[in-house]
């Protein structure tokens, strides 16, 4: 397990480190075309569960599909995709998806759920990881204008520990004593934002 994690954290510096040669936006905009089905146009998703990837941070996109790549983050529709990119089209695709303007949030039509789910996020200090406007940063993901089906499967995956890869530890701390009431609350509040 030790020598696969080493193995898992070695590529992802190879790919995401400093040492490795500068990305190819125009590069990952091609290798992007396979990611539209599922993840939409310019990286906004339109189905269900799936996670928009427009504006995320260049090196948490690299290091989820380091991951993915590497299985320690299981996805069936993930896992034959990522087989096929080599380093370079991982850092040329978070070159890309960073690039591309976030989703905008819709309209809040339930202010007192938002209300609620600002009162979870001060409380379990979600912005000590994802920033004060919620857009994390560097290997922490973008989670303000993320869908709220999205941000419920992902807390609810954290909480029961289905889903790992970066972060794991710590959210799965965090999500662990959210209710039921609490993540629909945080997701519909960080979906609003």
């Amino acid at each position: 397990m030790r020598i696969a994690l080493a193995g898992t954290m070695l590529a992802a510096m190879m790919v995401c480190g400093s040492f490795a040669h500068a990305a190819d936006v125009t590069a990952g905009k091609a290798k992007a075309e396979m990611c539209i089905a599922c993840h939409g146009e310019g990286g906004i998703s339109q189905i269900e569960n799936m996670p928009s990837l427009a504006g995320q941070h260049d090196q948490f996109i690299q290091w989820q599909l380091v991951f993915f790549r590497a299985g320690t983050r299981k996805n069936e529709q993930m896992q034959p995709v990522v087989e096929q990119l080599n380093n370079e089209d991982i850092r040329n695709l978070g070159a890309y998806f960073a690039t591309l303007t976030p989703a905008r949030a819709k309209a809040d039509e339930n202010p007192d759920l938002s209300r609620k789910g600002a009162q979870a996020a001060a409380g379990r200090r979600c912005a000590s990881c994802h920033t004060d406007n919620y857009a994390g940063g560097k290997a922490v993901p973008r989670v303000a204008g993320q869908r709220e089906d999205y941000l419920v499967k992902a807390l609810r995956d954290y909480k029961s520990g289905v889903r790992s890869g970066g972060g794991m530890a710590a959210m799965a701390s965090v999500a662990f004593s959210l209710s039921e009431e609490e993540i629909e609350a945080l997701a519909h509040y960080l979906a609003h934002l």
